[in-house]
């Protein structure tokens, strides 16, 4: 039973449960190895935590308002003008039947075509809220599979996770690292930044045994998982900041700092 356990472990059956792609079938199997088993569960609880670091962007809502003009054009109710005809004279009775017919033939000719002209805006008006929300869901599955893929990176046995905090200079800052040595792949999340003036941004840096490189800007707008370059034998990642229009690696502009020779 070890052997399937870590064969279950080792497939994308927990990140299919948790993003709700499983079948009927992957879902009976999930939730026996989650009750059966810790270590099921134990990886079950670190994916669940891992979606809670990545799934930052809000998903888009649904507008609420279709809802309201859907029901609004079935309870539409149009009340039926009645025309009173009056005659201050005597007039052949056929000649009143004819006059009324037409009268409320044209009424209602005219009462069908305002309200088809109303339907059929009403109508455009749903089909383009339809579209909007194709759209909306269309993006909300493509966020699901980046979640998803995202998922398995950070599930990586080989991703290392480094906890990259502030010193002294922005006691706020906090970051993640996860690096995977093997996929050779860097992935960075922002989770907070102290405000810098406007001229000014943070820069995330790679320390090498000769040299420092650049490995771009972090910016807490961004609220998604960032790729960054991978560097083979780096020693450090440390984030410096930087003016608009130039790079530094002076030591007098680094707020943060961490070993990658330390697991």
């Amino acid at each position: 039973m070890e052997t399937k356990l870590h064969t279950f472990l080792n497939s994308d059956l927990l990140n299919k449960y948790l993003v709700g792609e499983a079948s009927y079938e992957e879902t009976k199997e999930v939730e026996f190895f989650i009750s059966n088993y810790p270590e099921a569960a134990e990886a079950y609880e670190k994916l669940q935590n891992n979606l809670e670091i990545i799934a930052k962007s809000g998903a888009v809502d649904v507008p609420k308002n279709i809802l309201g003009n859907i029901l609004d054009a079935l309870e539409e109710k149009n009340d039926t003008k009645v025309i009173q005809l009056v005659q201050h004279r005597k007039t052949p009775w056929y000649t009143i039947a004819a006059t009324a017919a037409a009268v409320l033939f044209a009424a209602s000719t005219f009462f069908l075509y305002q309200k088809n002209k109303n339907l059929l805006d009403e109508n455009n008006v749903v089909i383009d809220e339809i579209y909007d929300l194709r759209s909306d869901i269309e993006k909300n599955n493509s966020r699901l599979s980046e979640l998803s893929s995202e998922l398995n990176k950070l599930n990586n046995p080989n991703a290392r996770k480094y906890i990259i905090n502030g010193n002294d200079r922005a006691k706020d800052l906090k970051t993640v690292a996860y690096i995977n040595p093997v996929d050779k792949t860097s992935l960075i999340d922002v989770i907070k930044l102290p405000e810098l003036p406007e001229d000014q941004h943070y820069q995330i840096w790679a320390e090498l045994q000769d040299r420092m490189v650049n490995l771009g800007i972090l910016d807490e707008s961004d609220r998604k998982m960032k790729q960054i370059p991978y560097m083979e034998d780096a020693l450090a990642l440390s984030i410096k900041i930087g003016k608009d229009g130039e790079e530094t690696n002076e030591n007098n502009t680094e707020v943060a700092e961490i070993s990658l020779k330390e697991k």
